[in-house]
């Protein structure tokens, strides 16, 4: 797997003094980005080409969270392309080799000029090496959404909602979804699924749904009533 090593910050720590799940999330999308980066199909290699890897899945288990100060290794490996589409895990260790967290996600390739989705040449894909999926509980990638629902306060994008690709980060939505909660949560699994783009200034309504088991489902829609994304997070026992 192709990995880099790092230390917790404090700048990423919740209120336990533990890494927040987003924080989490930034370390796994930031190591498929070195990783595109060093093997020279990263942004600019995608911008010239008129292509955009778009995540559409993702479904992270934690087992720990590390504390501030703690030095872990970040790894990514794709283990499938079929089509349109790619399959990527991630793993986060400490400095012991014990597994913090583990991700699975499956992203689009979109051509950026036409908004479709578009099959990798083998050219593309040439650099990066197969390997085989990690030993994880897969869960689907489609999200259910209940029809017990409570409607939120409306969020309205903002730019430290954006990424370089001018619509929202895929971490930004979890983040939103945890805040219309009102409450802090312990994830043990975070899912999300991600359906439509939105950008600056666009209000996004959160529906939100609780279970007694701690499990808790919350759909982002647009005034359109159009679902944008989809977050399922379960609680720590």
């Amino acid at each position: 797997m192709y990995s880099y090593q790092s230390r917790i910050r404090y700048s990423e720590l919740d209120a336990t003094g533990h890494l927040k799940i987003e924080s989490l999330l930034d370390y796994f999308q930031d190591c498929t980005t070195f990783h595109s980066e060093d093997i020279g199909r990263g942004v600019d290699y995608l911008k010239a080409g008129h292509m955009v890897w778009v995540l559409t899945s993702w479904q992270v288990v934690v087992d720990r969270y590390p504390k501030l100060g703690e030095r872990v290794t970040v790894a990514t490996a794709p283990y499938d392309f079929k089509g349109f589409m790619g399959n990527r895990n991630f793993l986060m260790t400490d400095e012991q080799g014990n597994r913090l967290a583990c991700a699975n996600t499956i992203w689009s390739l979109i051509d950026t000029e036409s908004g479709r989705p578009i099959k990798p040449t083998e050219e593309m894909i040439a650099p990066y090496t197969l390997e085989e999926k990690l030993d994880m509980e897969y869960a689907p990638r489609r999200i259910a959404i209940p029809s017990d629902v409570r409607q939120a306060e409306p969020v309205i994008i903002k730019p430290h909602h954006l990424d370089t690709n001018h619509h929202v980060n895929n971490g930004q939505y979890v983040r939103i979804a945890l805040d219309c909660l009102g409450k802090e949560c312990r994830i043990r699994q975070l899912r999300a699924e991600y359906k439509k783009q939105s950008y600056l200034n666009d209000v996004l309504t959160p529906y939100i749904s609780s279970s007694e088991e701690g499990i808790h489902v919350i759909a982002l829609k647009d005034k359109d009533d159009t679902v944008s994304c989809v977050v399922e997070i379960t609680e720590q026992n």
